[in-house]
């Protein structure tokens, strides 16, 4: 008789929910540096994004999934828009701006998708945790 373990779901939502946590970190880190023209470089704020990668885990066996990891967090290289600020310490000559590649819009869209995905992962914890608890129960004959 093979034996049947509902932990790896338990484990592969709190990846997921250790993920988009991360995610939503990154994506409140880029909205609070919308209007940063100068950084502790001395450059403009670049906004960041997450990559996601999956885990492999050998206790479920070869080639199975075991959740997602963080990979990276890597800098969006695309240029900043442009805006005529000529009194702005760091204006150019011409009294043009580079302002953050941050688009405020797009980053709540983000903030909405990445907080559903962690909702999501926090549901299925709850619905292994509540197969378990019934799980033991039937096994104890309650």
């Amino acid at each position: 008789m093979s034996e049947i373990t509902l932990m790896p779901g338990v484990n592969i939502s709190a990846s997921g929910l250790d993920a988009e946590s991360r995610r939503m970190e990154v994506i409140a880190n880029n909205v609070a540096n919308a209007q940063t023209t100068r950084g502790p470089d001395g450059k403009v704020f670049q906004r960041k994004d997450v990559v996601f990668g999956q885990r492999l885990d050998a206790a479920l066996g070869e080639g199975e999934l075991g959740g997602v990891d963080v990979l990276d967090i890597v800098a969006d290289t695309s240029p900043g828009r442009q805006v005529y600020r000529p009194g702005h310490p760091d204006a150019n000559a011409d009294g043009m701006l580079e302002m953050p590649n941050v688009n405020s819009v797009a980053e709540m869209v983000d903030m909405m998708s990445a907080s559903r995905a962690f909702e999501a992962n926090l549901s299925a914890m709850k619905t292994s945790r509540t197969m378990a608890a019934k799980a033991l129960g039937i096994m104890s004959g309650k």
